[in-house]
């Protein structure tokens, strides 16, 4: 299922074989939030720009359209129109960051929906039914992520119910896979590592999940508020107490500097918003630096975004000052150029890694690309 093609230091180069087609990493995964990314992108642009793995929000699609229906119309993949790998988050962090009003017990977590207010209970079966109707090729487990900077007194007791949660979805997902009626009786359970700043407890958790032989392993509650240099120091303590012959990914990262730092630590499955996020917003990312697209330099700018790219702005011919024309216009054209071009770069960024960690230069490929973005700034 996931085999490792070439090695550099903690650099992995692997394949992950899944029943929705083979994933190479290290990868990034395009964020799909709710069924579709932001921006006007569709599942064909996705492939166009060499997107192979795009990941969907469980909560979301619970509250909002729901998983039942989805099921009825025979899952995300159909849904959507998207034939490779779909991973979904479990809705644990969106119930811990959006839910103002909370009530966390053993059996799960109560809160109000933040689009009606109306009550939701959530636990680990919950997660499970709603992912296994969703019909996705990866599902994550459901857990706490407890902010970074929380008290030892409450993360401890935290990541020990979260384990307790793990083990219930390992369950329910064996249970849900051998339905009649289920819609990806194949589908995958990902496990996730927490523990906040805390090595000696992200240790122990790390190498409890490790012995559930899981098909991969998650790092979830990082890049909520720490610094960059504990969350590398969180990596360097924890990644080699998770199983090596196994897919690990980071959670909710992040910028290209995190990428590639994160890649030299052992990480190959990443996603993030911020391609999108900082697209619809004019910042485009190129391999030197971050660009803001409204800024009044570009005004008479007639290059791409980034010479040589090959995303459909740039490859097109599409100028910075006509994109910078769109965004100030308030066109849609404008923000989906950039998004396209953010994702694109990210995918192209990830095959560039890959590469260097075939060709044994991986480390460097990181200097040389963390100069090269940091000329600029």
């Amino acid at each position: 299922m996931y085999k490792i093609l070439a090695t550099d230091g903690r650099a992995k180069r692997a394949e992950f074989q899944t029943v929705h087609g083979t994933v190479q990493t290290p990868v990034f995964m395009n964020v799909g939030t709710v069924a579709a990314i932001k921006g006007a992108v569709s599942t064909d642009d996705l492939k166009a720009i060499g997107t192979q793995i795009e990941l969907s929000n469980t909560y979301h699609l619970h509250v909002r359209t729901g998983d039942e229906t989805i099921k009825k119309l025979g899952g995300l993949h159909k849904f959507m129109k998207w034939d490779r790998p779909i991973l979904t988050d479990s809705g644990g962090f969106q119930v811990f960051s959006l839910a103002s009003i909370r009530k966390i017990k053993e059996e799960g977590v109560t809160f109000n929906s933040h689009i009606d207010g109306h009550k939701i209970f959530m636990g680990p079966e919950e997660s499970m039914r709603i992912q296994s109707n969703l019909g996705s090729t990866i599902a994550m487990a459901f857990d706490e992520c407890p902010p970074s900077k929380a008290g030892r007194e409450y993360v401890k007791p935290s990541v020990d119910r979260t384990y307790r949660w793990l083990i219930r979805c390992m369950d329910e997902m064996k249970r849900l896979n051998q339905l009649e009626d289920t819609v990806n009786p194949s589908q995958l359970l990902f496990g996730i590592n927490q523990g906040a700043v805390y090595e000696d407890i992200r240790i122990e958790n790390a190498e409890m999940i490790s012995e559930l032989d899981l098909p991969g392993y998650s790092i979830g509650g990082l890049a909520v508020g720490e610094s960059n240099e504990e969350m590398y120091h969180i990596l360097d303590v924890t990644v080699p107490h998770l199983p090596q012959n196994k897919p690990t990914y980071l959670m909710g990262v992040g910028t290209p500097e995190n990428i590639l730092e994160s890649v030299d630590r052992g990480v190959d499955f990443f996603d993030c918003v911020y391609p999108t996020r900082n697209g619809r917003h004019g910042h485009v990312y190129t391999h030197y630096g971050k660009l803001n697209l409204f800024n009044a330099s570009f005004e008479l700018d007639e290059r791409p975004i980034e010479e040589g790219c090959g995303c459909p702005a740039c490859a097109g011919g599409y100028s910075r000052a006509y994109i910078r024309h769109l965004l100030k216009a308030k066109e849609m054209l404008g923000l989906r150029f950039c998004v396209l071009h953010n994702l694109y770069y990210y995918n192209h960024l990830m095959s560039e890694i890959r590469d260097a960690i075939e060709a044994g230069s991986y480390s460097q490929f990181k200097k040389e690309s963390l100069e090269k973005m940091r000329a600029e700034n």
